[in-house]
Order: C-alpha cells, then structure tokens, then sequence
C-alpha cells in the first residue's frame, strides 16, 4: 500500500471515530494537555472521578495530550498524577452530553521535592571565602574504574550549587573545574530522597 493510500485510511478511519463520538449524543468527552515542569508528559495518568469514586482513567501519550471519551453528563474532578511529580487536580469540571471540552494544557505538574534527591553543596577558598563563578561537574561513578558525566552547574553569589537527582541507590563524583585552579572532587552516595550536603575546595594553581 503506497503512501497516498495509507493517508486516505487514516482519514477515513478518523472520520468514522468523530462520527461515532458525534452519535453519541448521551455522553460528552473531556481533553486536555499535562505539562511537567521535568521529565516527559508521557504516561501521566488523569483519573476522572465524582467525589472520592474514580469513573475511570486514561494516561498521556509522549505530547501530554489525552482524551476521556464517553462520560455521562455531570459535575467531575480530575487527579493527574505521575511518580516523581506533584499531585495535581482540577474540581467542578462540567460535562455535557454530546460535546468535548477543552481543558487546555493548564495542567501544570511540579517536582514533588519530597521524591527526589537533592545534592546541596559550596565551594571554598582556602581562606574559607565561597567563591562564585566556579563550574562543578557531576558524574555517576559506573565502577573504580570508570565514570559517567551527567551534568554541571556554576556557583552562585555565595559559592553555593545545587543537583536533582533520582532517589534510586546510586554514587557520584563532583569536581571542581575551572582553568586556573587545583581539581578537588568529592563522592556522594545517593539512597533514597533527601539532601545530601558537601562542601569543595578552589585552590589557585601556584605560579
């Protein structure tokens, strides 16, 4: 089948479904879009429910894009939620039969800073002053012989950086580097969501 012919299924296909939905005229639909503040909107899941019930569920596709078809008209809520991020809801959301509406893409899903692990930590000179403006890689530590880069920040104003990272078991380097100084690195072990705090030396190269 050549491409043309493929298109033509498609549509014909698509047009059935929206004819079938538009017949429906004893239930309504409900779409939307989720955004995540990180990570993909795939496989979020939006739970429909009337008061403490849940009527049923979808889960995003890999746009954060989802449909509920075939909901009897009446007064609903939504919980979106997806591990790692922050519950999220919506009340008083109105159905009627023989229309979709629109939910937009206001669902909004932060971190749950309560799931993940955080590295916290500054960079000193040796007079014990925080220095700014220091890169500071981080990597997984694979085994004694080798390691992954993941990532880097600056240091702020105060010398201080900051890592999300997974809370799953896990061991990593960080390092400063920056021309001009002394490479200093510390090993964190991760094991579970907390902060894990570290404090890291700028020492000048002597001339």
């Amino acid at each position: 089948m050549n491409s043309t012919k493929l298109i033509s299924a498609a549509t014909i296909l698509l047009l059935l479904s929206i004819g079938c939905l538009a017949q429906d005229k004893s239930t309504g639909a409900l779409r939307g879009k989720v955004r995540v503040e990180k990570g993909s909107p795939a496989g979020v899941a939006i739970i429909l429910r009337q008061g403490e019930k849940e009527v049923t569920r979808v889960t995003s596709d890999k746009k954060g894009d989802f449909i509920i078809a075939r909901v009897p008209a009446g007064i609903y809520g939504l919980t979106v939620r997806k591990p790692g991020l922050a519950v999220g809801s919506i009340e008083n959301v109105e159905v009627k039969a023989g229309k979709t509406r629109s939910l937009g893409d206001h669902l909004v899903l932060a971190v749950d800073e309560g799931s993940i692990a955080f590295i916290r930590g500054s960079v000193f000179n040796e007079g014990g002053r925080s220095v700014r403006n220091v890169r500071v890689e981080l990597a997984r530590i694979i085994d004694e012989q080798s390691t992954e880069k993941l990532d880097s920040r600056i240091t702020g104003e105060t010398g201080e950086f900051v890592f999300r990272l997974s809370p799953d078991t896990a061991k990593y380097r960080l390092t400063v580097k920056t021309n001009g100084a002394q490479l200093d690195s510390r090993d964190v072990t991760v094991d579970g969501p907390a902060v894990y705090r570290v404090s890291l030396s700028f020492k000048p190269v002597p001339k």
